[in-house]
């Protein structure tokens, strides 16, 4: 494994800012995109960026207090009821600017997502009524979710499960849980000993780091330490292969990496940096391994310029986050998913805290 470089200065912890969110949010949810740190309502909402949206308000309460977040959070979750679809038992995903629905029955990515977003109010809300909301909500949507076949959604649907369980959430949770960790652990069953490429697809795209991370949890609560084994492992190929020489993390770029061919290095993006961390996050709570800590260090040090070209990327003042690294500089566009990545991002090492 490659070495993980001591970061020069100590870990920040900068204080919870939600200026930028606030003004990526209004009266229906948070904007997709923006052009700079000003909103570009032509590109309307998605679900995946309100369940996402969800997830934070849940991890600020920690810091500012249910009130503060109360108001946001009870917007996502009607964003939510209003995105299910009864007849598909699916959550659509695209919405315009005046809140009319532009799609039916969205992407396993975005029914994933939403139970996420609602397992984490389910697990952690502070608000009787809205959890009650969430799980009513949540039920509806495991029938779907029982049928998703694409990896990333899989392992996002395995997250949420786990989520609703700890909640206390049993019935048929437990069963969906089951079965997706089973698909799963199946598709990494034939390679998960392939030292050089120890993925079941010939493709590395986006997210990644979300598999190892569903096997780590989902082998935690099922005591199934095979699965905590191979998701440890294919965290560690995985880490090592986005370390650069130096120690910094340098996640695969948007052109992906096939195998045998060479990986992208630009543009590079906030999801990566989460979803590692997130991972190595997972993988230190199950083993206490402290390389686990360190990768979740380095990955959050990326926002803050630890990269191959040390620019930083979150703005610790507003919030926001830049939308991408690229091969010349910041992409200086703060939309949704990269700024509520930055958030996110920031709480969990908030919780997990500096090296001891």
């Amino acid at each position: 494994m490659a070495e993980l470089r001591s970061p020069a200065a100590p870990l920040e912890f900068p204080a919870v800012r939600r200026t930028h969110l606030d003004a990526m949010s209004n009266e229906i949810g948070v904007w997709q995109h923006a052009v700079g740190s000003v909103p570009n309502p032509a590109f309307g909402f998605c679900t995946d960026d309100v369940a996402r949206a969800l997830v934070v308000d849940v991890l600020h309460a920690r810091e500012l207090g249910w009130a503060a977040i109360a108001a946001s959070a009870d917007r996502s979750v009607r964003f939510l009821e209003e995105a299910y679809e009864p007849q598909s038992g699916r959550f659509r995903n695209f919405r315009g600017a005046e809140g009319n629905w532009l799609d039916s029955g969205g992407s396993e990515d975005c029914h994933a997502r939403a139970m996420a977003g609602l397992a984490a109010v389910m697990s952690d809300g502070a608000d009787p009524d809205l959890v009650a909301r969430a799980e009513r909500l949540f039920a509806l949507s495991l029938r779907a979710a029982g049928a998703l076949t694409a990896l990333r959604p899989v392992a996002a649907a395995i997250l949420a499960c786990d989520a609703a369980l700890e909640g206390g959430m049993v019935r048929e949770t437990e069963d969906v849980h089951r079965k997706l960790t089973a698909r799963l652990v199946a598709a990494f069953d034939d390679v998960a000993s392939a030292r050089d490429w120890p993925w079941p697809d010939q493709v590395l795209t986006y997210e990644n780091a979300l598999l190892p991370r569903a096997l780590v949890v989902a082998g935690k609560r099922l005591e199934d330490e095979r699965s905590v084994r191979v998701g440890c492992d294919v965290l560690d190929w995985l880490v090592a292969a986005q370390t650069s020489r130096e120690g910094a993390f340098s996640p695969i770029g948007n052109r992906w990496w096939p195998r045998g061919g060479p990986r992208s290095l630009f543009d590079q993006q906030p999801i990566e940096a989460t979803a590692t961390l997130l991972a190595a996050e997972a993988a230190y709570s199950v083993t206490r391994v402290e390389r686990y800590r360190g990768a979740a260090r380095m990955a959050y040090n990326w926002f803050l310029g630890d990269n191959l070209l040390g620019v930083q990327l979150a703005d610790t003042s507003s919030g926001g986050c830049f939308d991408a690294l690229t091969p010349r500089g910041a992409n200086e566009n703060q939309g949704a998913e990269s700024t509520l990545m930055w958030l996110t991002a920031l709480e969990h090492i908030r919780h997990l805290g500096p090296r001891s």
